[in-house]
């Protein structure tokens, strides 16, 4: 009951604070204040307008580090919630609020796991850490990414990471990410000749020249994906072109797209075929790329032993491990990092109106953070990985 409210209190906390990104509104420093009383040793690192902290606990043992973010995507039409979005609202057995499930609910899991053990064993046989960042909805240029850099700077490893997304589809425990396809972006511009709809060959009409080419882009098969990921996929999510008149031809055509690809392809691949189309169809255009991450894979280890037992062993779940899904921070905390999972409520509300979680999975997911120290932390667990 003691762990339920706890934990709770702090997510209500944490909900409370309208942190938008990246304005960490205070969220920190109430994260900071607790972790300060169990011992952690706190470094507060500013890049720009994005607030981050690491904080260690310990000298000796592999080194166990939990990831999130404080900040969150906007609330968007508050009138369309049914209780106000920074409002943390108890109804009908779930929590709502920007942020309950995405993620301030894992990371007071965490803590408050933190509280319980440190209080039972205090000279833990691990090492604790926890990366925050208020920049991981935004562009992150100034967050997790940034923070990895310093650490890589100064020769730091992590043995195991928790990253604390949300990961759960149908019920907490039943999924866990133990690695992200890659992202990368386009943004193509084609070149025409502006001119008269009535008079199309003294124009040269863009849309029509890239269409072709668009639509091979769209039918080509980049790769059969692998065990761990699926096929590479390819989607345009942005197109535009013309003046706004009916009767002009446009001289430009803009095409927005991603890839989410496997460890099958790689970036470089992938921008060498699209070239190649587009050049085959005699195009006249300029490319931007942006790779946001590549990707990457955690094998099956002794972190996910030790979070599949835990969850058994809380919530009577067996955790499959899964690829799928959106970017996360792991694709920057890898670099650092042995073994690297990530481990959080469900996910089907985040981003949405009416955001919420479960208020029972709440405490069980700080359970599982605890029973998954506890692991790491007896004699025959701590050897770094």
């Amino acid at each position: 009951m003691i762990m339920e409210i706890e934990t709770l209190k702090l997510a209500k906390a944490l909900i409370a604070q309208p942190s938008v990104t990246p304005d960490d509104h205070g969220c920190q420093s109430l994260l900071i204040s607790r972790l300060t009383a169990l011992g952690f040793r706190i470094e507060s690192l500013r890049f720009g307008e994005t607030d981050n902290f690491y904080a260690v606990y310990g000298e000796k043992g592999p080194l166990v580090c939990f990831a999130g973010h404080t900040d969150v995507v906007p609330a968007g039409d508050e009138s369309c919630w049914t209780s106000p979005p920074f409002t943390p609202t108890e109804r009908d057995g779930r929590l709502y609020g920007r942020g309950a499930a995405d993620m301030k609910s894992s990371i007071a899991a965490f803590v408050t796991a933190c509280e319980r053990l440190l209080a039972l064993q205090p000279d833990l046989p691990l090492r604790l850490a926890l990366l925050i960042t208020s920049d991981e909805e935004g562009d992150g240029h100034n967050g997790t990414k940034r923070v990895v850099e310093l650490l890589q700077q100064r020769g730091e490893q992590i043995d195991y990471c928790i990253v604390g997304e949300p990961t759960a589809v149908d019920t907490l425990g039943d999924m866990i990410k133990n690695g992200r396809r890659g992202s990368l972006s386009g943004t193509l511009r084609v070149h025409g000749r502006q001119g008269h709809v009535a008079y199309p060959h003294l124009a040269a009409n863009p849309v029509h020249l890239a269409a072709a080419a668009l639509a091979e882009l769209i039918a080509t098969h980049w790769d059969d994906g692998n065990a761990y990921f699926p096929p590479t996929g390819f989607q345009i999510s942005n197109i535009h072109a013309g003046t706004g008149a009916t009767n002009v031809i446009p001289a430009e055509l803009t095409v927005q797209f991603n890839f989410r690809f496997s460890t099958e392809s790689s970036a470089e691949s992938l921008r060498q075929r699209v070239h190649a189309i587009l050049d085959k169809h005699g195009l006249r255009y300029d490319l931007d790329w942006a790779l946001s991450g590549q990707p990457f894979l955690t094998t099956a280890g002794r972190l996910t032993t030790v979070a599949q037992t835990a969850i058994d062993r809380v919530c009577k779940v067996a955790a499959q491990l899964s690829t799928t899904g959106g970017t996360s921070d792991g694709r920057f905390i890898k670099a650092i990092a042995s073994e690297l999972i990530e481990l959080g409520p469900v996910n089907a509300t985040i981003h949405q109106i009416d955001e919420c979680v479960d208020i029972a999975a709440i405490a069980q997911l700080s359970a599982i953070y605890e029973d998954m120290l506890q692991q790491l932390a007896r004699p025959d667990s701590c050897q770094s990985a």
